[in-house]
C-alpha cells in the first residue's frame, strides 16, 4: 500500500497534483481555435509555470535536495521576453502570491543541477504537442537515490483511467503503482484510489505497440519491422508523452519502445523523460530496459548515458521483444 503519510511520497503527489492543474489552467485561458500553429507560448508559459511551482514547493520542503529539470531561465531573461516572464508570474502567483519575476527564474534554475546522489527529476511539460492539440501530455516528477528511481509521479490532465476528469499515478519502491483522481475527488461510486497492474497477456499477436504521433525521438521505420517479425496483428494505442507509460502500467498495452533514430544514432535519453514512467510501470508488475535488457542507470547525470533507448513492456512479452530488436539489428 502506498504510504501516504510518507513526507516523500505526500509531496511528490501533492506537487504534481498542484503544477498539473495549474498547466490545465494555463491551457484553459491561452490554448484557443485561433491559437496560430507556428504560436508555442502558450505551451512556454505552461511548461516555466510548472518548473517554477515544482521548484519553489522543493525550496520550501527539501531545500538541500537537487533538481534537475528540463528548462532554465535563460531564454526567459532575453530582451524581449519580458511581456512572457510576466505572464508565467501571474500564473504562479495563483498558488504562491510572493512570487516576482526575478524569483520565478530563481525557482526554474533549480532544476540546472548536473547530478547528485539524490535528486529530483522533472519534466513539467511531457507532450507539448499533445498539450496544445487538447491530446495527452504529462507532468512527470521523479526522486533518485542510490542509483535507482525510489518514487515517480504522473499527471496526465487529459487521460481517462477510471477518472474523467484526468488522473494522477504514483508508484515507490516495493510499494506497488496507485492510481488517483486529479483534483483529489472521487467520482461518485469510484474509490479515491487503486491500485493497477499491467496486462497479462503474453501472445505476441495480440500485443498491443505503444506508438506516438510525434516521430522524432523513435525510428518510425524499424518499429514497423519489429512488428511484423514479432507477428502483432493488434491496433497499436498512439499517444505522446509519458501517458504511454500510464496506459502500459494499467494494462492498456503491452509494449512501449524507444528506438534510436537514424538522425540521432549517438542520442541518449534525458533522465526527465523516463524516471518517472519507468517506476510506475515496474511497480505495476512491468518491466523496463534499455534496448540491450540492461537497467536504465540513473547514476549518470542529465542522460542516461550508459543506456541505448528503451524498452518497457508488461514483463510477460519483454525477452520476446528484446529478443526480436536484437534479430533485426536494433
Amino acid at each position: 500500500m502506498l504510504d501516504h503519510n510518507n513526507p516523500e511520497i505526500k509531496f511528490a503527489i501533492e506537487a504534481v497534483r498542484s503544477a498539473s492543474l495549474l498547466v490545465k489552467t494555463v491551457q484553459a485561458e491561452m490554448v484557443s481555435p485561433a491559437l496560430t500553429k507556428d504560436d508555442r507560448s502558450p505551451v512556454s508559459v505552461a511548461d516555466f509555470a510548472a518548473q517554477a511551482l515544482i521548484g519553489h514547493l522543493l525550496a520550501e520542503s527539501y531545500p538541500q535536495d537537487a533538481l534537475i529539470g528540463e528548462e532554465d531561465s535563460a531564454s526567459l531573461q532575453a530582451p524581449g521576453q519580458r511581456g512572457t516572464l510576466e505572464r508565467i508570474t501571474s500564473f504562479i502567483t495563483r498558488t504562491a502570491p510572493d512570487a516576482t519575476p526575478d524569483l520565478v527564474c530563481d525557482w526554474i534554475d533549480r532544476g540546472s543541477s548536473e547530478s547528485a546522489s539524490r535528486y529530483w527529476t522533472l519534466d513539467p511539460i511531457d507532450g507539448t504537442k499533445g498539450f496544445l492539440r487538447g491530446d495527452q501530455y504529462a507532468v512527470a516528477l521523479a526522486l533518485v537515490y542510490d542509483g535507482k528511481v525510489q518514487i515517480g509521479v504522473l499527471g496526465c490532465p487529459q487521460l481517462d483511467i477510471g477518472h474523467s476528469e484526468g488522473v494522477l499515478l504514483a508508484a515507490a519502491r516495493d510499494l506497488g503503482a496507485w492510481v488517483f483522481p486529479l483534483d483529489g475527488t472521487p467520482l461518485q461510486g469510484k474509490p479515491s484510489s487503486r491500485q493497477i497492474s499491467v496486462s497479462q497477456q503474453s501472445d505476441p499477436i495480440l500485443a498491443r505497440l505503444m506508438r506516438s504521433f510525434e516521430s522524432g525521438h523513435t525510428n518510425v521505420s524499424q518499429i514497423d519491422i519489429f512488428a511484423e517479425k514479432l507477428g502483432i496483428k493488434a491496433e497499436p494505442v498512439r499517444m505522446d508523452s509519458q501517458a504511454k507509460y500510464a496506459v502500459l502500467a494499467s494494462g492498456g498495452g503491452e509494449i512501449y519502445l524507444r528506438l534510436l533514430s537514424s538522425q540521432r544514432p549517438d542520442y541518449r535519453e534525458k533522465v526527465w523523460d523516463q524516471a518517472a514512467g519507468s517506476i510506475i510501470v515496474e511497480e505495476a508488475g512491468g518491466r523496463v530496459t534499455d534496448l540491450d535488457g540492461k537497467p536504465l542507470d540513473f547514476t549518470q547525470g542529465r542522460t542516461l548515458a550508459l543506456n541505448r533507448g528503451i524498452c518497457a513492456s508488461n514483463g510477460s512479452l519483454h525477452v520476446q521483444t528484446l529478443k526480436t530488436l536484437e534479430m533485426i539489428g536494433v
